[in-house]
């Protein structure tokens, strides 16, 4: 996404190669493994709210759904021609799903809508200056005592993970993604107003290192 015009940097940069999106990530990213397992940190409990922010083709929208199907999943993308493609697949299922069309750090809910936000593979898409306004927007629509739960690019383990990262930089800019590859997404998780920032787990992929990140907002639902 591109500050100045609210513009997307598509899923592959091209929206010509959004229909590879869902093959790409499951075969370079162990994308089962990860995503369950944000899954399970999310700790989703029944009748609460969630948002899949940047939502994409909706592959964890769905997963969510379906291990929870008595949580309110709604779905947000920026990009109307990968949100068609999400709703053609919720289509397929028939499960509950709301989709939106939104931009991450203008979310388009009232404060306090949601009991989970989860993340996976958008935070990189944006702007040091939207990464932030998204960051800060999220606390603001989750509960008090709600939690944001993200998968995205880490700081590489090592010297072959740098290697790797540089075709995902290549791809969606070596500027969105620098705070990435120097590991300061926590950093900027606490600089927004989030408690208990942690990263959880960590894999390393075909494209680099991929991280997982739990915060939560301060107070105590009433």
């Amino acid at each position: 996404m591109r500050n100045s015009a609210n513009e997307y940097i598509p899923a592959l940069k091209y929206n010509r190669l959004t229909a590879f999106y869902d093959p790409l990530i499951r075969w370079a990213l162990r994308e089962d493994t990860f995503k369950k397992r944000l899954i399970e940190q999310a700790g989703i409990q029944a009748g609460q709210h969630v948002l899949d922010l940047g939502c994409g083709t909706a592959t964890l929208t769905l997963l969510v759904k379906r291990n929870y199907p008595a949580s309110a999943v709604t779905g947000l993308d920026g990009d109307p021609n990968i949100l068609r493609i999400a709703a053609a697949k919720i289509a397929q299922t028939g499960l509950d799903i709301r989709l939106d069309c939104g931009m991450s750090f203008d979310l388009p809910y009232a404060s306090e809508s949601f009991d989970r936000v989860l993340s996976s593979l958008m935070l990189h898409h944006l702007t040091r200056a939207n990464r932030v306004r998204t960051l800060l927007d999220v606390l603001r629509v989750l509960q008090p005592g709600g939690e944001l739960h993200i998968a995205d690019w880490g700081k590489p383990q090592n010297a072959w993970m740098r290697a790797a990262f540089c075709l995902v930089q290549i791809l969606d800019g070596f500027e969105t993604t620098a705070d990435s590859a120097k590991g300061l997404l926590p950093e900027l998780m606490r600089e927004a107003g989030f408690e208990d920032v942690q990263q959880t787990d960590q894999f390393a992929t075909v494209l680099g290192t991929l991280c997982l990140y739990r915060a939560r907002k301060p107070g105590v639902k009433v």
